[in-house]
């Protein structure tokens, strides 16, 4: 997943960085090439890291969406930690065309939509793709799409699911209702939090709802 963030004012706009890796599972160390479009940044391997440690127990066999998907590095990572099958939804012609590329040369149980996120949300081509235990929501920083994007996806996901947001930091964009949170991590630029469905009954087999070091 990856997100599009402004400059700062009076400096240039970071160029994309060419390739992220995948972490670990079967995949790990695999390249996955980062499509040149302006702004388009992946989310930093210390998230990512965090992230799946935080996931691992929910992985083997989960649905996974990946909105937002960019280089597709949340949603291919996923896979590799035993994930059974995700769909990677891509708004760009180029990023998406890469994501297929990806998928094909991995072998991946995968499906790249190219569609505008929110559109999407709202097709019969969503409603058919739930229920999914995990979602990824980065969208890019400058559109402000959160608040749209969360109140879309409940009907998607499984009572018990998994629901990661990144945001820019200082920024806490409200999750769906009976969603709460279980552990967040905060950087320099950004917040990563991951909440869970009030359908697991009360049970977090992934530990408390703390922040990460």
């Amino acid at each position: 997943m990856s997100r599009r963030m402004p400059p700062r004012p009076g400096t240039r706009a970071a160029a994309a960085p060419g390739v992220v890796r995948i972490i670990g599972g079967r995949w790990r160390g695999t390249r996955l090439p980062v499509a040149d479009v302006a702004g388009l940044r992946p989310t930093s391997d210390r998230v990512r890291e965090t992230l799946f440690n935080w996931l691992m127990p929910a992985l083997p066999g989960a649905r996974v969406l990946d909105l937002f998907a960019g280089s597709g590095a949340l949603g291919l990572e996923a896979l590799s930690r035993g994930a059974s099958s995700a769909v990677l939804v891509e708004r760009d012609r180029g990023a998406a065309a890469a994501l297929r590329a990806n998928v094909a040369r991995l072998g991946a149980q995968a499906r790249v939509v190219e569609a505008d996120a929110l559109q999407w949300l709202g097709s019969a081509d969503a409603a058919g793709a739930g229920p999914v235990d995990i979602v990824f929501v980065d969208p890019p920083f400058s559109a402000g799409l959160w608040d749209a994007v969360l109140r879309a996806l409940p009907p998607l996901m499984a009572p018990d699911a998994w629901l990661y947001v990144e945001s820019p930091a200082g920024s806490e964009p409200a999750p769906p209702p009976g969603w709460h949170l279980h552990r967040e991590l905060r950087t320099s630029q950004a917040r990563a939090a991951l909440y869970r469905g009030r359908g697991a009954g009360g049970a977090d087999t992934l530990g408390e709802a703390n922040p990460a070091p």
